[in-house]
Formats: C-alpha cells, structure tokens, sequence
C-alpha cells in the first residue's frame, strides 16, 4: 500500500539515504533539510518504507512549480513517481502547474504525457548538452 504525505523533519535521514546524488553533492543535502522543514515536500511510503519524494514550490513566477520528483530504484515502475505527481497536483493552490526535466529523461516526459502535461519550453544551458523541458499543466 502506497501513503503519500507531508514531508517532516524526521523523515530528513530517510531522504539522504535514498537519493543517490546527495551523498555526492551538498546542496542536494541543504535542498532536502529545506523542503523538510518549509512544507514543499511529500514523502511516498511503501509499506511504511520511504519510497520516493516530491517537491511543489511557488517560485515560478507565483505559478506552482513540482521542482522535484524522485523515486528510489527499487521502487521505479510501481506507481510510485505518478502517485507524487496526482498528490502535489491536487495540492497545488495555483491555476497554472509547472515542472521540467531534462530532455535526456524518457521515463519522465511519458509519466508527463501520460498525466496530460503539455510541453511549455525549453531551457538550454543549465545541464551541458541536454536541455530542460518545461511541461504545463492546468489546474483541474
């Protein structure tokens, strides 16, 4: 059974542990201590088991914006990355929904396909030679 909820400050070891850049990379380990404690992140659990996190912000020109999805690998392919993505959207108090991903991110641009996200734009030079895709989405 998948619960999805709020993120809390407890859950901070659980997220380091399962997010494979923050061990190689400090300002991953500062962005989820923040999303932590400012309310942006959920937490899917899978058998009480924190299988994956979101993050929906509203830095985007005042629009909601989901900065983050991530899913643990044993985890991929389960629901788990469509049931954050349903989760944030419905928590969403903005008209307009945005995310991104990179242009490289197959996986990603279906599960958007297949939420009914439509492309927006695209952003070069933030990640050397693969773009980011910017996806919109009305509020429901």
């Amino acid at each position: 059974m998948l619960t999805i909820r709020s993120a809390m400050p407890e859950d901070s070891a659980a997220l380091l542990a399962l997010d494979t850049i923050a061990p190689h990379e400090g300002q991953r380990v500062a962005f989820i201590r923040r999303i932590v404690s400012d309310g942006s992140g959920y937490v899917a659990l899978a058998e009480e088991e924190v299988a994956g996190y979101g993050v929906l912000e509203y830095n985007f020109f005042d629009n909601g914006f989901i900065s983050m999805l991530y899913v643990g690998a044993v985890h991929r392919r389960q629901g788990v990355g469509q049931a954050l993505m349903e989760h944030m959207a419905k928590q969403c108090r903005s008209a307009k929904l945005f995310t991104s991903t990179n242009l490289s991110n197959l996986p990603m641009q279906t599960l958007l396909a297949r939420l009914g996200y439509v492309l927006s734009g695209v952003i070069h030079n933030l990640d050397e030679g693969d773009p980011e895709v910017v996806y919109f989405k009305g509020k429901v």
